[in-house]
């Protein structure tokens, strides 16, 4: 067995962490990936062993996602959204001058074993298209020339930091964190710039607030209720016009018609 007797701690601290075990499943795999480098055989025999589930279903959700790799990752993860709208901003020609540059396919590591290329679908950073990321941290408003200075500099070992995040270690250490144990650098750079805040200075120029939640709860109820009495009023008048016509129908029946030619 590779994984240590401090990995195996951690795996079952994080099955404790959540009222139904199977549910550490994700953050488990993640610091498998932090310790061995991708998610191995072993790993997945161990997370079913603590979970008390298949190797068939913790193998089924490591295949389902893609943030989970199957093949040994390189020092740096670095992904290059290729969706619509970063694409068109020239994504897709940062990821070609990146293949180019260092030598590699999708999904592909690097010679040295410092950089795993990788086109992403979206970074859910639309407001700074064409975006890159680093170990899941943040670089936006790319160029191909600005993309392959960062990853030169990731290849040399020089200090990197990201456009809106922290200073970039390694993906493994990445990984432990999305395992959910703290590096101490979630506060470092900046979370929020730019584009992403301008709504906010808007609303800031013009006075505009969100409603408090007592308001907004009140507003809610009273939304229900005008909801509901215009159901009933509807409800209503659709009964007031179904008997209508069904009266109608009865003053127009031949049955009436044949007692009145009788009388006659």
């Amino acid at each position: 067995m590779t994984l240590t007797d401090t990995t195996l701690g951690e795996l079952r601290e994080l099955a404790g962490r959540y009222p139904q075990s199977r549910s550490a499943l994700l953050p488990m795999l993640h610091l498998i990936q932090s310790t061995e480098g991708n998610v191995t055989n072993e790993g997945i025999e161990v997370c079913a062993d603590i979970l008390g589930i298949s190797a068939a279903e913790v193998s089924g959700v490591a295949t389902f996602y893609t943030m989970y790799k199957r093949r040994p990752m390189g020092e740096h993860h670095v992904g290059v959204c290729t969706n619509t709208l970063c694409a068109v901003m020239g994504g897709d020609l940062i990821f070609e001058r990146l293949k180019g540059h260092l030598d590699v396919g999708n999904d592909e590591t690097t010679e040295d074993g410092k950089v795993t290329l990788e086109h992403i679908e979206c970074n859910a950073a639309c407001d700074f298209a064409p975006v890159m990321m680093v170990n899941w941290e943040f670089f936006d408003n790319q160029t191909p020339d600005s993309a392959i200075e960062v990853v030169d500099k990731l290849r040399a070992g020089e200090p990197v930091q990201a456009t809106r995040g922290a200073t970039i270690t390694s993906w493994r250490e990445a990984e432990r964190v999305l395992a959910g144990f703290e590096d101490g650098l979630a506060d470092e750079g900046p979370a929020a710039a730019g584009p992403s805040l301008a709504g906010l200075e808007i609303a800031a120029e013009r006075g505009w607030s969100a409603p408090s939640v007592d308001d907004a709860k009140k507003a809610s109820a009273g939304d229900a209720s005008e909801a509901a009495a215009d159901s009933k009023t509807g409800a209503a008048e659709q009964a007031d016009t179904s008997r209508a016509e069904s009266e109608t129908k009865v003053e127009e029946s031949p049955a009436d018609t044949a007692e009145e030619g009788k009388d006659d």
